[in-house]
C-alpha cells in the first residue's frame, strides 16, 4: 500500500519561504497570484496491511516524525492499494 502524506503550515502560521515564492513570481508579471503556502510531501510505502491499521499508523509517523503538530497540518490519502 502506498500513502501521501502533504504537510503545510498552519493556515494562522507565517510562510515567509512562500511570500518570497509570491514576490518573485508576481517579479516575472505573475500578477494573478494572490498567496503562495509551501509544503511538504511524502510519498511512503507500507507493507500489506489494512486501511484501518494504515490510518493508525501514518497518523503517528506524521504526528511524531513528519510534521510538528504545533505549526503545521497534513492530510493522506491512499495512492495505491
Amino acid at each position: 500500500m502506498k500513502v501521501r502524506i502533504i504537510v503545510r503550515f498552519k493556515d494562522t502560521v507565517l510562510d515567509p519561504q512562500g511570500q518570497a515564492v509570491r514576490n518573485a513570481l508576481h517579479t516575472l508579471g505573475y500578477t494573478s497570484v494572490k498567496d503562495v503556502r509551501q509544503g511538504k510531501f511524502f510519498e511512503i510505502e507500507l507493507n500489506k496491511i489494512d486501511p484501518g491499521q494504515a490510518e493508525k499508523i501514518v497518523q503517528e509517523m506524521a504526528d511524531k516524525v513528519l510534521a510538528n503538530p504545533i505549526i503545521e497540518k497534513y492530510n493522506w490519502e491512499i495512492i495505491e492499494a
